[in-house]
């Protein structure tokens, strides 16, 4: 009796001062196994790229911060914390701010991409004395995906006489043909963000953010939920991804259709890419980007192509027909001029969003397409070479030069 009694006091003293006794971890779920993606990160080249840029110890830190954590709380701030730093990290090395942190090419994305993946690792195994459930685990991982992918981090100063330009990257892909891929649009990105170009009109300032090769993010409105915020307010906005070899594209078309390739989880998705509000759904978007002014101007040593084909059905028809000069009415999309991958998707996803945000007639936006980026000739095994490096540089730079010339358009 006196035990019960001093049981209750001191639930009434909890409910007194507001505190709350920890989940304890029978009520927790048992934590998921690390991804397909994730399990990449365990091979030769990701631990090379990660040891000769100095990331290596990015994952190692945010396991002790979610070691010291006593509360969901204090995880979830430990990892918007660590994600932040990890974006400003690869910024600023690829910028050339502070210490190289080892010898690989400062302009390389993949120490972002492979330190992130061993931080969603780390909190996708963890398993707390104080329990998680799914759906916190699911929110740290949500956390951790936005802030060190830059899209909590875009923002523009203040007042007039600046314009303001928006760019977005993706991860490495196709990682089983060559685990050492870079991708080009991510370079960019981290090259890019924060930066400020001197336009025929004025200065314009560059933000970016980074976005992951999975279909799954891309049905959950991972694209909406970070540009929404942005587009009433920029003056210019492009996604870019790596496209053929040899050649820029400024892609004209865009089409509502994915055409089932695996993503980087080895998932693949062959249906019409589902939106919010389908009903009102087009089969097709257009860029508004001033494309003859890029592809007459002169940014680079990669030719720059008004790309205008689409694979369709038309009206009444069963079989995909490629069309070269553009969609014709009432037809149904199998590939834009992007394709029908995330690259098509992302490109479908914003110009659908400007259109529905009624920016069509004042927002030039659209998807260009980078070359792709190739290792030396007989570079087979090393994860760097300088043919390689140059080619990336190069890469980077033109679309620099792209930007500029959209924005002197506008």
């Amino acid at each position: 009796m006196n035990s019960l009694r001093v049981r209750l006091g001191v639930l009434g003293l909890a409910l007194l001062t507001g505190l709350t006794t920890p989940t304890p971890a029978s009520a927790a779920e048992k934590a998921p196994s690390p991804t397909v993606e994730e399990q990449r990160l365990d091979r030769a080249a990701p631990q090379e790229i990660l040891r000769r840029s100095g990331f290596d110890t990015v994952a190692p830190r945010l396991a002790r911060a979610l070691d010291a954590a006593r509360s969901y709380g204090e995880a979830r701030q430990a990892v918007a914390q660590e994600g932040a730093q990890l974006w400003r990290r690869a910024v600023n090395r690829a910028q050339g701010r502070g210490p190289a942190g080892g010898d690989l090419s400062r302009d390389d994305d993949r120490p972002l991409y492979w330190a992130r993946l061993g931080m969603t690792r780390e909190v996708r195994t963890w398993e707390p004395d104080f329990g998680l459930t799914d759906r916190q685990r699911a929110a740290l991982l949500d956390e951790l995906e936005r802030t060190s992918r830059g899209q909590t981090a875009i923002g523009y100063p203040q007042g007039k006489g600046l314009k303001r330009i928006l760019l977005t990257g993706f991860d490495p892909f196709t990682l089983d043909r060559d685990i050492r891929i870079s991708n080009p649009s991510g370079a960019t990105a981290l090259a890019l963000d924060g930066t400020v170009i001197e336009t025929a009109d004025g200065p314009a300032r560059i933000e970016t953010a980074v976005f992951p090769v999975r279909w799954q993010d891309f049905t959950q409105g991972t694209v909406e939920r970070a540009l929404r915020p942005y587009l009433p307010k920029v003056d210019l906005f492009t996604t870019v991804s790596q496209g053929r070899v040899g050649r820029f594209d400024i892609e004209r078309t865009n089409g509502a259709w994915r055409g089932g390739f695996g993503d980087n989880d080895n998932v693949g998705r062959t249906e019409t890419v589902p939106v919010a509000d389908p009903a009102s759904q087009p089969q097709w978007t257009t860029t508004t980007l001033p494309y003859r002014a890029i592809v007459a101007a002169d940014t680079g040593r990669f030719p720059v192509y008004d790309n205008t084909s689409v694979t369709e059905i038309p009206a009444g028809g069963t079989e995909p027909v490629v069309r070269p000069d553009g969609p014709t009415p009432g037809s149904t999309a199998r590939q834009g001029g992007g394709g029908d991958y995330l690259s098509n998707e992302i490109a479908y996803r914003a110009t659908l969003l400007r259109d529905r945000l009624g920016l069509h007639d004042r927002l030039p936006g659209g998807h260009v397409h980078t070359p792709v980026l190739q290792f030396g000739s007989g570079n087979t095994t090393e994860v760097t070479d300088p043919e390689f490096v140059r080619n990336r540089l190069d890469i980077i730079a033109q679309v620099r030069a792209i930007l500029k010339a959209a924005a002197e358009q506008r």
